[in-house]
């Protein structure tokens, strides 16, 4: 993978990547200070932002245009950070599932192999129900 496609790579500087996201370089500055977006530094301490960083600009912007004040685009993009987390852990507990119906299908397997057939299993209609006994009778 070459280092321009990897989205998480460090690639623009400030300018840049205010104009990617539509929005004026201080406004950058302004997220940053408030958590919102934490672009990487480079040896001299400039930011560099990467792609992921100007979709999340960008998602900020269409968020605040909504109408949303700052405190509610923090609020909704924990909200859908703590959504992915989630997902991913959906998405292993039902790998873990499937792995252990594949397991308990062996083990079912294996039982009925070494199943006795001398024994006749009994039919639920071949049941007769008996009268119930009193008591004190």
């Amino acid at each position: 993978m070459r280092f321009e496609d990897d989205i998480d790579s460090p690639l623009f500087m400030i300018s840049v990547a205010a104009e990617l996201a539509g929005m004026h370089p201080q406004t950058l500055r302004v997220y940053e200070r408030r958590g919102l977006v934490r672009p990487q530094r480079s040896a001299k301490n400039t930011r560099r932002y990467s792609r992921r960083d100007v979709e999340r600009l960008r998602r900020i912007q269409a968020l605040t245009d909504l109408g949303l004040n700052l405190a509610g685009v923090e609020r909704v993009l924990a909200m859908e950070e703590q959504l992915t987390a989630m997902a991913s852990e959906i998405d292993g507990l039902q790998a873990r599932l499937s792995q252990a119906v594949d397991e308990m299908r062996r083990a079912v397997a294996k039982a009925e192999r070494g199943q006795r057939y001398d024994l006749v299993p009994l039919r639920s209609a071949a049941l007769v129900p008996l009268p119930r006994r009193r008591r004190g009778r």
